[in-house]
């Protein structure tokens, strides 16, 4: 992998956001690292090459992330919302949150006129670990024509900037 150069696809998965990358890249860099600087920058290109490998090297998963501006509401259980999915898409929340707001809610417990507390929330990808991070696991992920040459280039680059 060369990061920013045309035709490594690298570049452009760590910037769509649809592979993690929008978890790793910083708010305050999303629209300054481009491809067009990741090419011109050699700090944007570091930047870019690193974004990616934490990428790669993140376990991910899909969780309930609460709206950090969102006050907790009530809505009412009617007769057309009267499930916990249907009341969590009318209210712009989860069924999580609405269990985690409402201990021990059930649907069979769910009566018409009950009132719950919600939260805007939604589902997202939210980092929750990492891989192992080891010399042939980052070869594996930037070159994998060669990861024992690259895998040896990293150690050997390790041994003279100190212990990891």
């Amino acid at each position: 992998m060369q990061i920013g150069n045309p035709g490594d696809p690298g570049l452009t998965s760590l910037l769509s956001g649809k592979e993690g990358g929008d978890r790793i890249v910083p708010p305050a860099w999303k629209g300054r690292l481009t491809v067009g600087s990741a090419r011109a920058n050699p700090a944007d290109n570091i930047r870019a090459g690193v974004g990616y490998l934490l990428m790669r090297m993140t376990n991910f998963r899909m969780d309930t992330v609460v709206d950090p501006n969102a006050r907790i509401e009530k809505v009412t259980v009617t007769a057309s919302n009267n499930n916990l999915w249907h009341i969590a898409r009318n209210t712009g929340t989860t069924v999580k949150n609405l269990q985690s707001l409402n201990p021990g809610i059930t649907p069979a417990q769910l009566k018409l006129g009950m009132e719950l507390k919600y939260q805007k929330a939604s589902e997202q990808r939210v980092i929750f670990g990492w891989k192992n991070i080891s010399s042939s696991s980052i070869a594996q992920i930037y070159n994998t024509s060669d990861v024992v040459s690259y895998s040896r280039k990293l150690d050997c680059v390790r041994k003279f900037t100190g212990p990891s």
